[in-house]
């Protein structure tokens, strides 16, 4: 599978042909199968296995066969580049919280900072339903690659094999999928490679306690079986992905299944950390940049990015994804404070910024490297969501290399986006410690290594244990500070209980417009979890709606 995310889309016309043996577990999608194909013939050889693997994973960047200009997509109801699966994951964990506003008015858009979306807003069930077809393409793969079905198709020894470490990455690809239904929705359709798909029977609910589980055993099943890690193909999941996956499912057990696992959270970040695989990159502008799957290096040469979804200007081009980030995060009208060739690109769209909040929690932003906001012809406070110009922006994505070099194309960019990097298994382990899960000084070496990096090797930024275990809320802002606009705030906030609660509340949160406040205002814990599309449970009459909605 050479170079198979970047070649992902050159494969999309013949691989999207599953479409006819893996339409949605759910009819949201609205999607009419036109293809004659048969399994037998999709995967009669091991290209029709790897051009299948091939979807899959471009499946978190793409969002249909012909191509971001095509009138639709894979899901159908949502604008084609909205519908991308990490532009709507971003947008439901950044828009959400502190981190991000956005200027535009398209429906459902400024729903999401004014936390009153509703169970028929078309980008909670854009959401859904992107995230469940990933699964959907997953089970069909599954269905297709047991032993048995490989040894009929007549594949031979190295071949097998690797089908084989194809199950295993999808396995993997599927239990991150459902992590996020299981963060975002708790109780979701729970379709499996055992299922018919699209058959007549809908999909059996389970509930979020059960889903954690599945997806623990899950991702457990295959950690023997993953390529050991830093040893795959970039882009592809290895042993370290999985570790990942496991440290933030257990980080967040709690909130989803009452019981915390820190010592579980702070045993799988130590398995990457002591893997020796990755590398703080030597700059943290590194890790955003058009070459990240090269700059985002340590000295040593080790990786950083653990799991990355590759980006690719010209074979794997979308509106959402980085695209979006770059694009969206500069104005739309070049002039002396923005010119988008800074960007590497040929125009903004003057969307996303942030709130004061984030601002706030950089006290020096010319030592923090990671502190870069533009600020000229911008007002640090919002009076208005729909101005652009109200609120500092990020300066985080670009479409140039490290060296400068602007991206292989003005409008799709080529920078990877980092699902999972080393610096999380350092700032997850702190959060584990500080919790009884792991040792304490440890953790403050931890912290200031990333702190160390962000301040330029100065020992300027370093912390002590009792910053650490002091201050309640250090580890919730550090994690903001290193990995703010990665998609991890939404849970954050929620883990720590500053996303939902109510006026009296001592954990009581706000920020400017949440709740569609101008300056801030709580809203009801039932906002947590976003609601099951209506339009799913109007087939499906397993499934139960979250309450509140």
């Amino acid at each position: 599978m050479n170079r198979i995310l970047r070649k992902s889309a050159a494969l999309a016309g013949f691989s999207s042909a599953i479409l006819a043996l893996a339409p949605s577990c759910t009819k949201d999608l609205d999607r009419t199968p036109t293809y004659d194909l048969t399994t037998d013939a999709v995967y009669k050889n091991f290209a029709g296995y790897q051009a299948v693997a091939a979807k899959v994973y471009s499946g978190f960047a793409v969002t249909g066969p012909n191509g971001p200009d095509a009138a639709s997509g894979d899901v159908l109801g949502i604008d084609q580049g909205t519908s991308d699966y990490i532009r709507q994951l971003w947008s439901a964990q950044e828009l959400t919280t502190d981190e991000a506003v956005i200027a535009w008015g398209d429906p459902g858009v400024q729903d999401w900072h004014n936390m009153n979306w509703t169970s028929s807003g078309v980008l909670v069930q854009g959401l859904y339903s992107r995230i469940l077809y990933e699964i959907t393409l997953c089970n069909g793969f599954l269905a297709e690659a047991t032993d048995a079905k490989i040894s009929s198709r007549g594949l031979n020894a190295t071949e097998t094999q690797q089908v084989q470490a194809f199950r295993s990455e999808v396995r993997f690809l599927r239990a991150l999928a459902y992590y996020h239904a299981l963060d975002l929705y708790g109780n979701v359709p729970f379709p499996t490679e055992n299922d018919q798909i699209g058959g007549t029977t809908p999909p059996r609910r389970i509930t979020r306690a059960d889903l954690f589980t599945y997806i623990e055993s899950e991702l457990k099943a295959i950690e023997t079986t993953l390529v050991a890690p830093g040893q795959n193909q970039y882009g592809r999941a290895d042993q370290g992905a999985a570790w990942m996956l496991l440290a933030r499912l257990y980080l967040n057990a709690k909130t989803y299944t009452g019981s915390a696992r820190y010592n579980d959270c702070a045993t799988y970040c130590k398995k990457v950390i002591d893997s020796n695989a990755y590398g703080l990159a030597t700059r943290y502008t590194n890790l955003f940049r058009a070459d990240n799957n090269r700059a985002a290096t340590s000295s040593t040469g080790k990786p950083e990015i653990i799991f990355p979804i590759v980006f690719d200007g010209k074979l794997t081009q979308t509106y959402g994804g980085t695209t979006f980030l770059t694009h969206a995060a500069v104005s739309g009208t070049a002039d002396n404070n923005w010119k988008p060739s800074r960007y590497g690109i040929g125009g903004g769209w003057g969307g996303i910024r942030t709130t004061r909040r984030l601002y706030e929690l950089f006290p020096d932003t010319a030592a923090d490297s990671r502190g870069k906001f533009q600020t000229a012809g911008q007002t640090l406070d919002i009076t208005s969501q729909t101005v652009f110009s109200n609120g500092y922006v990020p300066i985080k994505y670009r479409n140039l290399t490290s060296t400068g070099a602007a991206g292989s194309d003005p409008t799709f960019v080529d920078t990877d986006f980092p699902m999972f990097r080393l610096a999380d298994a350092y700032l997850m382990y702190a959060e584990a410690a500080v919790n009884g899960g792991g040792d304490q000084n440890l953790a403050v070496t931890y912290v200031n290594l990333v702190r160390r990096r962000a301040y330029n090797g100065s020992t300027a930024g370093d912390i002590t244990l009792a910053t650490l275990t002091g201050d309640p809320n250090f580890i919730l802002n550090e994690r903001a500070r290193e990995l703010h606009w990665e998609g991890t705030r939404r849970s954050d906030l929620i883990r720590f209980d500053r996303f939902v609660g109510n006026s009296t509340s001592a954990t009581s949160y706000t920020w400017p417009w949440k709740g569609g406040v101008a300056a801030g205002t709580t809203v009801p814990a039932y906002r947590a979890l976003f609601p099951i599309p209506v339009s799913d449970l109007s087939v499906n009459p397993n499934l139960v709606q979250n309450p509140g909605y």
